[in-house]
Order: C-alpha cells, then sequence, then structure tokens
C-alpha cells in the first residue's frame, strides 16, 4: 500500500489556537513560510517531515496526535449516515467526506447530530400509538447513546480519570493488593462492606453507609466493583467536573456517563496505566498472563488494552468490540482507522460471531476491509454465570484487534501467515455501506450502489452490484 499523505489542517489550527500563536509566530517556530503554514491548515498541502520534527522539538508534541483524533470516526459515521434510505439519493464521494472531517469537523458533527435526531424521531413515530396522549415527548437524541457518543469521541481515553485511578493504585502493592487498598479507602470513610447473598452486584445503603457485594460474583468483578464504589466516593468532585465538561443534553445521559466514568476509573485502578502498558509489552498483550497478573477478567484486559491512548505514552492501537448472540453491538471501541457501525450489527464475516461456537477459545482472524488495510483480530466467548443453579447465564462474544503492522508484539500473531495475501478475509463495516460486489453473506444492497435484477439468473444472491 503506497503511504498516505498526511493532512491535518484542523488539528495543527488547534495545537496553535492551544499555543495561543498567530500564524505568523506559529510559522516562524516551525520553521516555515506563512503561505505554506496556511496552506496546510486549510489542507491544501500536507504536512511535511519538516512540520512534524518541529512539533516535536519545538513543542513537545506527541506527533501521533496528528494522525488520530476524530477523522476517521466522522468519515465512517457520515458513511453510514447518508446511507440511510432517506438519504440515498444524496450519497456523496469518500473524498468529499474526508474533506469535510478534516476541514469541517464542527459541520460534520452537526450533520450526524441531526441525522440522529431523525432517527429518534422516526422510530418515535413508527410506534405512535405508543406515544398518543403523552404531551412531554420530546425529539432528542438518546441518552444511551449521547453517552456512547462522549466515549467514542474522547478516543475512550479520560486523562485526569485515569490519572488518578493510577495515583489511588500506586500504594496497592505495599498494603496487600488493590483490593485490600479499596477495602481500606472504603472502610476509612465509615463504610460497612460485606459479601452476601444478593443477586444485584452491588448494593449500597448511603443512609446505613453499607455497601454489600455478592458472594455469587468472580472475585475479579467483586474486587471491580468495590473500586467502582471508591470512584462515586472519594473521586465525586473529578467526576462532576468531567461531565461538566461534556455538556450533556440530559440528566439521564450526565446520570449514564457518571457511572461510565466510575466503571473507568475501576478499570484503571485494577490496571494502572504505567504498570499495565509495560506488563503488556512484556507479555506480547497475552490476555490470559494479564488477567492473572492483574486480578481482572479476560474481558477487562481487552476492554483496558483498547485505552491505552494516552499522550507520550500510547500504546498499540486495538479496536475491541463485545456483542450479544443477536449480532448486537453492546460495547464497541477503536483507535484504529477501523470503526464499528453505529446502528445494527457487525459484518457476519468477522470470526467474532463465531467465538459462540468454541466456547473457551481464542479464535484468531486475518481480516481485509475495503479500504484496504488489514488486521489480526482475536475472538473470545463470554459466559457471566448468576451464581448459582437457575440463574440466567449472559453470554457475550468480545473482539480485540489491530493492525497487521503491530503483528510483532502480538503472541496471537504467532506462526500465521502474515505475509500471503489470501490469508486475509475480506470483511466490512456495514452492509449498507459495504463496496464489496461479491459478498456471499450480505444481507442487504449497498445503497450507494445500483443493481441488476435478472429473472432468468440465481446467483447468492437474487441481485448483482454494478
Amino acid at each position: 500500500m503506497p503511504t498516505q499523505k498526511l493532512y491535518a489542517g484542523a488539528k495543527l489550527r488547534e495545537i496553535r489556537t492551544r499555543l495561543a500563536l498567530t500564524q505568523k509566530d506559529f510559522a516562524q517556530k516551525l520553521g516555515v513560510s506563512l503561505p505554506y503554514l496556511n496552506q496546510m491548515e486549510n489542507n491544501n498541502r500536507p504536512v511535511s517531515t519538516t512540520v512534524v520534527l518541529a512539533l516535536a522539538q519545538e513543542f513537545g508534541l506527541d506527533v501521533t496526535e496528528l494522525s488520530t483524533g476524530d477523522s476517521e470516526r466522522l468519515v465512517s459515521d457520515m458513511r453510514e449516515a447518508l446511507a440511510d434510505p432517506v438519504l440515498a439519493e444524496a450519497s456523496a464521494p469518500l473524498a468529499d467526506l474526508r474533506l469535510t472531517a478534516s476541514n469541517a469537523p464542527a459541520l460534520a458533527r452537526a450533520f450526524l447530530e441531526l441525522h440522529r435526531a431523525y432517527r429518534q424521531t422516526h422510530e418515535r413515530l413508527a410506534s405512535l400509538d405508543e406515544a398518543l396522549g403523552r404531551q412531554d415527548v420530546q425529539m432528542q437524541a438518546s441518552p444511551w447513546d449521547e453517552v456512547r457518543d462522549f466515549f467514542h469521541y474522547c478516543d475512550n481515553y479520560i486523562d485526569a480519570v485515569d490519572r488518578a485511578a493510577e495515583h489511588f493504585a500506586a500504594p496497592a502493592p505495599d498494603q496487600g493488593g488493590i483490593r485490600a487498598t479499596a477495602l481500606a479507602a472504603l472502610r476509612a470513610r465509615g463504610i460497612t462492606v460485606e459479601f452476601t447473598d444478593i443477586e444485584d452486584q452491588r448494593l449500597f445503603d448511603p443512609d446505613a453507609a453499607r455497601l454489600q457485594i455478592s458472594r455469587y460474583a468472580q472475585p475479579e468483578t467483586q474486587t471491580f466493583q468495590l473500586l467502582l464504589q471508591v470512584a462515586l466516593m472519594q473521586s465525586d468532585k473529578l467526576l462532576e467536573a468531567t461531565l461538566d465538561l461534556a455538556r450533556f443534553q440530559t440528566e439521564a445521559a450526565r446520570a449514564i456517563a457518571k457511572i461510565g466514568l466510575a466503571n473507568y476509573f475501576a478499570g484503571a485502578a485494577l490496571m494502572p496505566y504505567t504498570g499495565f502498558l509495560q506488563a503488556a509489552r512484556e507479555t506480547r498483550h497475552d490476555l490470559e498472563l494479564l488477567a492473572n497478573r492483574f486480578g481482572a477478567s479476560v474481558e477487562q484486559v481487552a476492554h483496558r488494552l483498547s485505552t491505552m491512548q494516552r499522550p507520550g505514552a500510547k500504546g498499540i492501537p486495538f479496536f475491541f468490540v463485545r456483542v450479544d448472540q443477536a449480532g448486537t453491538i453492546t460495547k464497541r471501541h477503536s483507535a484504529t482507522r477501523l470503526q464499528f457501525a453505529r446502528f445494527g450489527g457487525a459484518c457476519p464475516l468477522w470470526n467474532v460471531h463465531r467465538a459462540f461456537e468454541t466456547p473457551g477459545r481464542f479464535l484468531r482472524q486475518l481480516a481485509e476491509t475495503p479500504d484496504g488495510v488489514r488486521y489480526i483480530s482475536l475472538a473470545r466467548d463470554v459466559s457471566k454465570s448468576g451464581g448459582h443453579f437457575g440463574a440466567p447465564v449472559r453470554r457475550y462474544a468480545i473482539a480485540l484487534g489491530c493492525e497487521i503492522r503491530h503483528a510483532d508484539a502480538l503472541v496471537y500473531a504467532d506462526h500465521m501467515d502474515i505475509s500471503n495475501p489470501q490469508a486475509f478475509e475480506p470483511i466490512g463495516i456495514s452492509c449498507r455501506i459495504c463496496e464489496r460486489t461479491h459478498c456471499h453473506q450480505r444481507s442487504v444492497p449497498p445503497l450507494e450502489r445500483r443493481l441488476t435484477i435478472n429473472q432468468n439468473t440465481r446467483g447468492v444472491l437474487p441481485y448483482e452490484v454494478e
């Protein structure tokens, strides 16, 4: 694949604004002319190697920030929105979408917000019989979707919360481990902690200052819930300040996000950033070894790996996803160029769906997306028992992966034929925006292509994609 030129005009403007520099002063510090800087900021020219080096040397910038951010996510989300049947006649070339994401990210987000509001309205009208008579129905974004997008566009990394959790966990090795540290922190606040026969994983009574943790839960889940309670009590001001900056539209979204941030704190305390990053590199990202070392579950480890995006100390850019047995995505994040569908399920050719067929085993897959980028993907089923006979068992499948250029750092890539192009299975994002014309698992036609229907021929699909 040819090396892609780096266009990062919006990011350059953001850096210059953050430094409170004029274009003239910024150009002088970067060692380029004012017109050249102007062209780079407007994406008329790619960012040169000279500028990248100057940003690192003059300002100590983590240059990987230039190639990350919202651009790829915005392009993927806009493509999916434009694949909506109501916009089928308004398809835009991929080059135009990339230009919009780079030069006018605020406009792209406004378009996505408008499309999301349309979908919410459409879904409510579809069930109008249930809404008749209600005067308080407001057409606004789903709180759940709003929170999911918040973490999505934060790159699933919340720096202040992550560092606070790492600071909290620092004394843990000398105090009997993170579980003992969490118990001590709660008891220091006068909280009585009990491990009891309750169906919920965690139950806190603020009036009685009593925290109950289910004895049925796995040890790593118990520790996680203890840390979550620590976050809600000890780091409440930090969580609230982070929520203030997010500016959620509804109290429901804010409440959901607060639990999400507390969960983030718990995971970051269980697996502190610096130590976890070092251990991940030492073990070549072996999920089971990391789970044993940090007293975490495989899912917790996989999720944590997808958050290792601290500026100046970034880990491998991973994607992470969790799906249920119906194929619905219940968790999703990607620090890679691969982005997941905002609505509906994942590509049926992806190995995450096959994980249910082989419980307890890791499935490896070499995959290539329509843009030619190649990935290694790891999938496994996750069963969550209720802890006693008759209790429901929740079953999910998780997938973790990265671009194939990081294969040497993954134990799971050993003995795979990564040099053979034929070893990579073709996958997509969503059938509606997938460009592949001969996919045997296609569920619906791509909306950007014309179809040919021949009543005298029946292939794998009842139509041909032109």
